[in-house]
């Protein structure tokens, strides 16, 4: 059912109103209710009730005349059309009437039936037609309102014409009093970085036509002086006609996207633990300097650090510790060189400094020694206050190289120098240790294909019980014949398949080949000994070693018995009580255990008490001059003493002479290995041994030669296998 409109007439004639009801019943566009009163004061109490959608009043009311008549209406109902009816004399107040905002003027001579119709039927039109705009305003306002982003119009002058809630809030202003005022003094941006006035993107998008972007890094600045980072576009509005009426400005808050962003940025290029450059960044800072360098012609250097003893305090006190170190050299590192060189994390306890722009490259070794001398003082890592000295190499542009690779390559390379030379030292890179690196690739490619192409071998060697002349023992030690470089001694390839990770597979071969081959020997009816296996620190604290050693028992079908592991004082004491609770599950596997080059390590006798070992190997070098240096000779007793008194045997390493076994003798060691018995033995030369004993080799009454010399002669001639390299090291 339509809605009853109600119509209202202020006017003193009948044929009016009879022509204003006419019209009323005419009217299509509607159900209408007409109401006719003939004086002003009437119409303004009638007013006074609401309800009234139209008003026609006549200028000449008996109660009020002209203008006035209008404004009174007006002021009763505002809001509701009005359209004025008079003489042709009214024509003037019947314009001015329009122009105060009556919606039409109906005069003598077209005030008729069908004029009221036109009339009535034009608001109705009009009315239809604002509500649409009002609804589509209501809907464009809840639009822009919901939207995230900002929303921010303007006239052809700059002037403000609109703000949505989203600019309300960021820019401070409310649409009330922003409205009027200039872009500029609502819209204030500026460039992060440099905080110059940024170009008004409106004038921009008007001037050129089309749709316009900030600038990056743009910055708004609120009413209240707080700021937001902001992106944005602005585009030119048009009229029907096509011509630029004003623009409108879209912008949202970016600042923490941009702060994400900066933040990921950074973390991809510096170290998460000391937050000092990472191996990217030192690399471009590095090329960046290189080309300053080139076009100035001065030096740059390279120094590559690398702390000593960092695994140990890592491994011992935990990597807490060991991320307060780094962070604390890393300050130092810092606090040492210029403001303008960079001090970069490569990874692990590994630094390089850049040192751009230096005079000669000597001042290179200056920067080294000042590094050297700030670390030496205690580094405090609470509760602890500990000690950390470094090994530097140097590089130099462009003495050792002009590009990023072949500096860093190069400072490495004189860092592995340097260390070898020993701790706390520098050393500049020289020509031919890129040589000896090169020589140290090959070696590890050629591990790497060692295994599958069987290119390991073991060796035993004998151990001798100093009291009954028997052998008591069997070291397992192996040999790499390579297929080029021939026999490959341990000590040229054992240190690179550690740092390479090869040790671990190559570690586990040793282990199942050393039990699969005594046990071969006993299944052929031979007496053998426990055969003595070498365990790198590696390989003990790997993750499955313990699920190893049982499965490779078991493929084997070895007595647990048989087999003697040797560990180093470092392998255990790096691990403390975690240590302990693996020899202890070694020992309930049932195998033996051994304190490999005793004396050499930690000099920490406190841990002797508390692992359980079965013998105490004394290492070669206090064995070697046991009979011409009174120290050694002190040591070795002690040593003897010592471990006879907390019960466990003892083994000398490296015996050669006569004299050496006289003097283990004398101090009741347990047993002795070494040349002076027999040379590391091929498997078929040392079953031959296990056949005849020692005792068929002691002395050769024909030639009056020492056991030693006999043994040598007699095997290295029979057996083209026998390992004749003079270095008798295990791995």
């Amino acid at each position: 059912m339509s809605e009853i409109r109600n119509v209202l007439l202020l006017d003193s004639e009948p044929a009016c109103a009879e022509l204003f009801r006419s019209a009323l019943l005419a009217a299509k566009n509607g159900s209408f209710q007409g109401e006719w009163l003939g004086t002003l004061t009437e119409g303004i109490e009638r007013l006074r009730k609401k309800g009234i959608w139209a008003i026609f009043v006549n200028l000449s009311l008996p109660d009020s005349q002209g203008i006035d008549t209008f404004d009174k209406v007006a002021r009763a109902a505002p809001g509701v059309p009005i359209v004025v009816l008079g003489c042709m004399e009214d024509g003037v107040i019947a314009a001015e009437c329009v122009r105060r905002g009556a919606k039409d003027s109906l005069l003598e001579g077209h005030f008729d039936a069908h004029s009221f119709t036109r009339a009535v039927r034009n608001m109705t039109e009009q009315q239809t037609g604002e509500e649409a705009l009002f609804a589509e305003k209501e809907r464009a306002q809840v639009t822009l309102d919901s939207i995230g982003d900002a929303v921010l119009s303007t006239d052809m002058s700059g002037k403000v014409t609109y703000l949505n809630a989203v600019a309300e809030k960021m820019t401070g202003w409310s649409r009330q009093e922003a409205i009027g005022l200039p872009l500029g003094e609502v819209f204030r941006i500026v460039d992060g970085t440099t905080r110059h006035r940024s170009p008004n993107p409106m004038e921009l998008a008007v001037q050129e036509n089309k749709t316009v972007g900030l600038d990056a890094n743009c910055i708004l600045i609120c009413r209240d002086g707080s700021e937001f980072s902001i992106e944005d576009s602005a585009a030119p509005i048009h009229e029907r006609s096509g011509m630029i009426s004003g623009a409108v400005i879209v912008f949202h808050d970016v600042s923490a996207s941009r702060a994400m962003s900066l933040e990921m940025s950074h973390l991809a290029h510096h170290d998460p633990v000391t937050d000092l450059p990472n191996l990217t960044l030192i690399k471009d800072r590095l090329s960046q300097a290189l080309a300053a360098a080139l076009r100035n012609d001065t030096h740059v250097a390279v120094i590559f650090l690398d702390l000593d003893g960092f695994k140990h305090i890592n491994d011992s006190l935990g990597h807490a510790v060991g991320d307060k170190l780094l962070r604390s050299v890393a300050r130092c590192l810092v606090s040492t060189v210029r403001t303008s060189d960079t001090v970069g994390r490569q990874g692990g306890d590994e630094f390089v400094v850049l040192l751009s722009e230096i005079k000669q490259a000597e001042d290179a070794g200056i920067a080294a020694r000042k590094i050297l001398t700030a670390l030496d003082a205690p580094c405090t890592c609470d509760p602890l206050d500990l000690r950390i000295t470094a090994s530097i190499g140097v590089s130099t542009y462009p003495e050792d190289g002009e590009d990023v690779d072949t500096l860093m390559k190069n400072a490495e390379m004189a860092m592995h120098q340097a260390k070898a030379n020993g701790p706390n030292s520098y050393q500049f890179f020289e020509q031919h240790m890129n040589a000896r690196a090169i020589e140290r690739q090959s070696i590890e490619a050629a591990l790497n294909r060692a295994l599958e192409r069987q290119e390991f071998v073991l060796h035993y060697q004998p151990q001798i019980d100093l009291t009954t002349g028997d052998i008591s023992g069997v070291e397992a030690l192996l040999r790499w014949v390579h297929p080029h470089r021939g026999l490959v001694p341990p000590a040229q390839f054992i240190s690179i398949a550690e740092e390479c990770g090869l040790i671990l597979p190559i570690g586990r071969w040793v282990l199942a080949e050393a039990c699969r081959q005594v046990q071969e020997w006993i299944d052929s009816g031979l007496c053998v000994p426990p055969v003595a296996i070498n365990v790198s620190s590696l390989e003990f604290r790997s993750e499955g070693f313990l699920e190893g050693l049982r499965v490779v028992l078991r493929n084997s079908c070895l007595d647990p018995r048989y087999v003697d592991l040797e560990l180093t004082e470092g392998a255990l004491m790096r691990h403390g009580k975690s240590a302990v609770a693996m020899l202890k599950e070694l020992k309930s596997i049932g195998v033996r255990l051994s304190l490999d080059d005793f004396g050499t390590g930690y000099s920490s006798l406190g841990y002797l008490k508390w692992i359980p070992i079965d013998s105490i190997k004394i290492d070669q070098s206090f064995v070697h001059n046991v009979t011409t240096d009174a120290s050694d000779a002190t040591i070795v007793s002690t040593i003897i003493a010592m471990a006879k008194g907390l019960k466990k045997r003892v083994v000398a390493e490296g015996v050669e002479t006569k004299e050496q076994v006289n003097f283990l003798q004398t101090h009741d060691c347990d047993e002795a290995q070494g040349y002076y018995f027999s040379r590391p033995l091929a498997v078929a030369s040392f079953a031959r041994l296990l056949e005849t004993g020692i005792d068929s080799f002691v002395h050769d009454p024909s030639k009056g030669r020492s056991i030693g010399h006999v043994l040598r002669s007699t095997w290295n001639s029979k057996d083209p296998g026998v390992d004749v390299d003079p270095d008798g090291s295990v791995f």
